[in-house]
């Protein structure tokens, strides 16, 4: 299967499907000298499942990563870090009734066309939200690189549903509020609607969505490889590569279609030396490249299409019309889940450039 790596010079492979013995990733391209144990995955890992049942799915795995190459003595070597997590919770029962019978909104029909029925159906596979296990094992040696210099990330939850956070948060209280709810949202008061929401629609068979806001904090200016290399286009391919990610948009995205030039425009100004705008309609990046102001990006996450409630499918054995109940464990709502694996998708992208621009170094020294 193609097209399980991403990157320029820190490139990730990531393998392993939801009901296998493992997901995995190779990360290459690491630069030696960087401080990494197991221990350090495990906060990014936790954050992933939040243990509030009412509102994730009943599969809350307790993922440990085990660090089988490129770690020597407690530090990176330059070689190919190779990670693992055990696949130990599965129950693949509920999916070997339904092989026949594609979910609404999942991949299994066009993947079961493409690789002939071959493909791994259980769970979904290769196509589950479970292999962003992977996807955050790497984003965390991404963040630990980067946070050698001075660059944070920070992704949190803006809306599940109708239900939506208007405030403007500080960097500090992203930091602090986070993770403080299961919803991931900082706005405590409506995290608890949030709650609320994901609560009904799973007590009505239904799922919810919503929206993803990150915030990467210190990129240096001129980051990104235009035409097409270019810094968002790269961030939104390793977004979409998040399962559930329908859309994409930096700063004020398709708001900036309504908007006249005037308004759009970030005007430059000087502060304490350095150039910086005044507004930030464009998220931090122009022309591909980065501005030097925050990154500012949004993600719209669809609802988890596993619900208890009736849909239609086909049955693919006796090609006739069927109805579906899905039965199994799934998440109503997977924003909880996604926030990590959007902060990993943005660190992952954002070392990649700063090491093909020479910004972040081959052997890492104290600085």
């Amino acid at each position: 299967m193609a097209g399980n790596s991403i990157g320029k010079e820190f490139i990730i492979t990531t393998f392993g499907e939801s009901h296998g013995k493992v997901v995995g990733v190779v990360v290459d391209g690491c630069p030696a000298g960087l401080p990494l144990s197991e221990k350090n995955f495990q906060e990014e890992l936790d954050r992933r499942i939040p243990t509030e049942t009412k509102i994730v799915s009943a599969r809350i795995e307790k993922d440990f990563a085990k660090i089988l190459s490129g770690v020597f003595n407690g530090l990176t070597t330059g070689a190919p870090i190779a990670l693992i997590v055990e696949n130990k919770d599965t129950n693949s029962s509920d999916y070997e009734a339904i092989k026949d019978l594609p979910r609404p909104g999942h991949s299994d029909y066009p993947a079961r066309v493409k690789y002939g029925g071959f493909n791994d159906y259980r769970g979904g596979g290769r196509f589950s939200g479970r292999v962003t296990v992977a996807l955050i094992m790497a984003g965390t040696i991404a963040k630990k690189l980067l946070s050698r210099y001075d660059i944070d990330i920070l992704a949190y939850t803006q809306s599940s549903g109708n239900v939506k956070t208007d405030k403007k948060f500080s960097a500090a209280e992203i930091r602090k509020n986070k993770n403080a709810a299961a919803t991931r949202c900082p706005d405590i008061a409506c995290a608890g609607k949030m709650e609320e929401a994901i609560i009904e629609a799973r007590t009505a068979g239904d799922s919810l969505g919503g929206v993803i806001e990150c915030i990467a904090l210190n990129m240096p200016v001129g980051i990104g490889e235009p035409l097409f290399d270019s810094l968002d286009a790269d961030l939104a391919k390793a977004l979409f590569a998040v399962p559930a990610v329908k859309g994409v948009e930096f700063g004020a995205g398709f708001r900036a279609a309504e908007l006249r030039g005037s308004e759009n425009n970030d005007a430059f100004l000087l502060k304490n030396g350095k150039v910086v705008t005044s507004t930030e309609y464009a998220g931090g990046v122009l022309g591909g490249l980065s501005s030097g102001m925050p990154i500012m990006i949004r993600v719209a996450i669809k609802p988890t299409p596993s619900i208890a409630k009736e849909q239609k499918t086909v049955n693919l054995s006796s090609m006739e019309n069927a109805a579906l109940n899905v039965k199994g464990r799934h998440d109503p709502c997977v924003i909880p889940k996604a926030v990590p694996a959007i902060e990993a998708a943005v660190a992952i992208t954002l070392a990649d450039h700063l090491i093909r621009a020479g910004y972040i170094t081959k052997i890492l020294k104290e600085h």
